[in-house]
């Protein structure tokens, strides 16, 4: 049995991973994030790490959850092959060997944020080149293979950082920087939390910025571009003391996950509105959203928290469901013919 699926990464096989949480039970915000005592009793828990075949077939697994980032929160594949994984408790980023037998690399101290007394009630901030502090996510520069951390997951009990941290193929520390905030901004924007990033062939770096509902987009040097926001519709109204951008944060965002179509020029975006229970379709280039597909709902082709993305080499999409979803649906490209 699988908990919460916290990240899905696709090899150069098109192997589908997908990471879990299988422990995490009452997590820092108070909700059960892996097994309850029911489905525990009912059945017997799959490890953390889970690796699948193009035709979904189970053909390895691995992990001990006390070891592994706590809270794990994305994968990602290196051009070596080799398994990246991050927790959104934790303040470490661990590298495996392809199989999980070895653990090559882990930047951090397991259990240690980056903030002013080294835990999660301490104030984020966001300097270290060692630690971090709620990791949501990590992607691989195309043509070095840079790796690009997002550093700040923002959840429930304490704080988080928000940047961006770049290091080199060997994890040596390149360079950093924050989400962008206007002066306009600032007194009423939602507590930032870049939970996605992703870097394009033409060397653009994507942050999803959640809780306001946009992406961020940047050069790889971190200097800022423009804002690509994406609007969302509340069927049934919520309350909230918040004011202007603050009360979205009550919310769980428009721009969540963000992948790319596997065309040279990455012409097509997919973005998780979590609001909405959807993925749209968007042109890269305008922001516009062309379509979307996805409702809320748990039967096949809807979405309860989807959270996460992934593709293959065919352009097919694989989306994993937190919270009360807790599965991986795979969606196949069509012709529009």
């Amino acid at each position: 049995m699988t908990g919460e699926i916290g990240g899905v990464c696709v090899d150069a096989q098109d192997h589908v991973f997908l990471v879990q949480r299988v422990s995490d039970v009452g997590g820092m915000d108070g909700h059960v994030e892996g097994l309850t005592g029911d489905e525990l009793n009912a059945g017997q828990a799959a490890p953390p790490v889970l690796e699948f075949d193009a035709d979904g077939k189970v053909v390895n697994s691995w992990g001990d959850a006390k070891l592994l980032p706590k809270d794990l929160h994305g994968c990602a594949i290196d051009r070596e092959g080799h398994v990246w994984l991050d927790g959104s408790e934790d303040g470490i980023v661990q590298e495996y060997s392809h199989d999980g037998r070895e653990l090559l690399l882990q930047i951090g101290k397991k259990g240690v944020f980056d903030s002013s007394d080294g835990t999660v009630n301490g104030t984020p901030l966001n300097s270290s080149p060692t630690q971090f502090f709620r990791v949501s996510e990590i992607a691989f520069d195309p043509h070095n293979g840079d790796m690009y951390v997002a550093d700040g997951h923002a959840k429930g009990k304490g704080g988080n950082n928000f940047r961006i941290v770049v290091y080199n193929r060997s994890g040596h520390y390149l360079r950093q920087w924050k989400l962008h905030r206007s002066q306009e901004e600032t007194a009423t924007a939602a507590r930032p939390t870049p939970h996605c990033v992703r870097v394009t062939n033409d060397g653009t770096v994507y942050v999803c910025d959640r809780w306001m509902n946009r992406l961020q987009i940047f050069d790889t040097m971190g200097n800022f571009k423009k804002d690509m926001p994406f609007s969302y519709k509340v069927w049934t109204p919520i309350s909230a003391s918040g004011t202007g951008a603050q009360r979205e944060a009550m919310l769980v965002g428009s721009a969540s996950s963000v992948e790319f179509s596997r065309d040279p020029d990455e012409k097509f975006m997919f973005v998780i509105n979590e609001i909405d229970e959807q993925i749209d379709i968007v042109d890269r280039a305008s922001g516009q959203v062309l379509g979307s597909f996805g409702r809320p709902g748990h039967q096949v082709g809807e979405f309860m928290h989807a959270h996460t993305m992934a593709v293959d080499s065919k352009g097919n999409i694989y989306v994993g469901e937190s919270v009360d979803g807790r599965r991986v649906q795979k969606f196949k490209l069509v012709s529009g013919n």
